[in-house]
């Protein structure tokens, strides 16, 4: 799998870090979500990770074509929004071995793969679905 690199919000010793793949999908690079009250609101299958990421990150979805980057809508793959205003998202951890070779991850960070459809509705006005815009 082949990435481009769309964005990254770092601040010293922090990078989460959007890529676009050559498969229809997002790749999400952030903070690993270890066992706090965040992870227990959660039912995360074997093959799911969970990570954290600011949403300013997704303001990079400019750069694959998408005329905006602000989140409208806190649905799959976002599970939660903290009360620092940070994404706790869920999905497929990453494994492919070329798209990790391509990426910069220090141990305390992961990475999700999401079709790019899943992301995109995000960024569209919906209020059918819960709403997870309350702080964790």
């Amino acid at each position: 799998m082949k990435l481009r690199f769309l964005g990254k919000n770092s601040t010293p010793g922090d990078s989460p870090t959007l890529y676009a793949s050559d498969q229809n999908t997002y790749v999400i690079q952030g903070w690993k979500v270890y066992a706090n009250e965040h992870l227990m609101k959660l039912d995360v299958p074997e093959e799911q990770t969970v990570i954290e990421v600011p949403p300013e990150l997704f303001e990079h979805l400019t750069k694959d074509g998408q005329s905006s980057g602000q989140i409208r809508t806190f649905a799959d793959p976002i599970k939660l929004v903290t009360e620092q205003g940070t994404c706790i998202l869920q999905g497929p951890q990453m494994h492919d071995p070329e798209a990790l070779s391509q990426m910069r991850m220090p141990d305390y960070e992961t990475c999700i793969e999401v079709p790019k459809s899943s992301i995109t509705a995000l960024l569209e006005e919906d209020n059918s679905g819960p709403d997870h815009s309350r702080p964790a």
